[in-house]
């Protein structure tokens, strides 16, 4: 790909995964404060609005232009991403525009393998869209790091743990440098590399701990499975902290996301069907199953 086809269509991808991440943490911010933070809870539905006015325009610009294999690889939406946002939807009585879901379960992708010319248009487009991606992306960073603050302080009540709006803050952090990366036209290097590693294998960490905190404790197996993923997570990090550029750690962290990722999958099914007890919302485990998604195409490339 020449450089100009390779920033829209990377531009694209980011987007399709990670605006309906951002969307999404905006609204699980939402939900998660009390009555007396009104003002809190009204600013974390607008963040979630653009997020989703965001994601509307990736997937009116993507058909036929992303890679088949990300479309294919879960990490957009999946099997249960619509009875998710139905589910959540009712439960939260906050509006989710599922239309978006359709949409991008429609999305035709291509072989990135073949030839393929960006028009200039599009290209003017998509350099629009990151504009406004890292405005929106500014915005939503300082209303996580506000919070962490005033909870911090103990100023601020929120159902949502501390360690998670940190996490929830690194990847957003994540979605802006990678913006700023293709804005500058720069190259990832090796180096970036090993820390997106890193990152990945953190996220995934600390998904098994927040998966353990939020089940029933009457939930025995489920909390012992989820302890142990974090456990193993742990010393993946470890040993990946501890490597150099020639010695990685890739194939355990397939391995074992692939496993993590086949847990998530099945709680996805089993709060859907009311079947697990827990205070996580469809749309959570769903969530953090679409993440793995993402991390386990990473690994494979």
């Amino acid at each position: 790909m020449e450089k100009t086809q390779d920033y829209v269509v990377c531009s694209l991808e980011l987007h399709l995964f990670f605006a309906r991440i951002m969307k999404e943490h905006s609204f699980f911010l939402k939900v998660g404060f009390l009555p007396p933070n009104e003002d809190l809870a009204g600013q974390g539905e607008r963040l979630m609005r653009n997020f989703e006015h965001l994601l509307s325009r990736a997937i009116a610009l993507s058909n036929h232009v992303v890679c088949q294999n990300v479309l294919d690889s879960g990490e957009i939406v999946t099997e249960f991403t619509d009875l998710a946002e139905r589910q959540t939807q009712r439960l939260s009585g906050t509006f989710i525009d599922r239309r978006l879901t359709a949409r991008a379960m429609q999305l035709k992708g291509r072989d990135c393998g073949t030839d393929w010319s960006a028009p200039p248009m599009l290209t003017r487009q998509i350099q629009q869209l990151n504009r406004d991606g890292l405005q929106f992306l500014q915005r939503l960073i300082a209303f996580k790091e506000g919070l962490l603050q005033r909870i911090g302080s103990c100023n601020l009540f929120t159902s949502n743990y501390p360690l998670l709006i940190e996490h929830i803050l690194r990847e957003a952090r994540l979605y802006r440098a990678h913006l700023l990366r293709l804005e500058g036209m720069e190259d990832g290097n090796k180096q970036e590399l090993r820390d997106s590693e890193l990152f990945w294998n953190q996220i995934m960490m600390e998904h098994a701990l927040f998966i353990r905190g939020l089940l029933d404790p009457s939930e025995d197996t489920l909390i012992q499975s989820a302890d142990n993923f974090a456990a193993e997570y742990k010393r993946l990090l470890a040993a990946s902290s501890a490597a150099n550029d020639r010695i990685m750690h890739s194939k355990n962290a397939l391995a074992l996301t692939e496993k993590f990722r086949d847990f998530k999958r099945a709680g996805v099914d089993g709060i859907e069907k009311c079947q697990i007890r827990s205070i996580i919302l469809p749309l959570l485990a769903d969530h953090v199953l679409r993440e793995a998604n993402h991390y386990i195409r990473l690994l494979e490339s």
